[in-house]
């Protein structure tokens, strides 16, 4: 959903200027598969997190600084994104529900930290600047 806004060079979001838990999602895996397979997670509950916040803004700077390319982030209203959704061709069924729940998800209530990949894996969980620093050469990001 964000790598078309991304390669166009403008990723337009409603979720303000909040700093949230960006997590690598081989981190989520590893633990969903450590969880019920090793021994001494009965009756744990994990709080997966990235090891540190990130706005939206610092984000694709990150992107922008491991491309070479000039990207930037716009916060809009959820309105704006919904109508954007729906320009796009999605129906409007589909583009309001979807707006609400980024707007929601990213109004700041998950701009804490937990230690859930760390005491779930015994190692840190992955830093997202290292992840566009391995992603970054595939081209994904490239302008379309």
């Amino acid at each position: 959903m964000f790598l078309e806004p991304l390669r166009s060079g403008v990723l337009a979001l409603p979720a303000g200027d909040n700093a949230d838990p960006f997590i690598d999602a081989d981190d989520i895996a590893d633990v969903a598969v450590a969880a019920p397979t090793e021994d001494g997670h009965v009756g744990e509950r994990y709080e997966l997190t990235g090891p540190r916040l990130w706005t939206f803004a610092e984000g694709v700077g990150e992107i922008a600084l491991a491309t070479g390319r000039e990207l930037r982030y716009v916060p809009i209203t959820r309105d704006q994104f919904a109508g954007a959704v729906v320009d796009d061709g999605a129906p409007r069924e589909f583009a309001e529900p979807l707006a609400t729940l980024i707007s929601e998800f990213f109004d700041g209530r998950n701009s804490s930290l937990a230690d859930g990949v760390e005491r779930a894996l015994n190692r840190k969980p992955r830093d997202f600047a290292d992840w566009v620093t391995e992603i970054a050469p595939t081209g994904v990001w490239d302008a379309a």
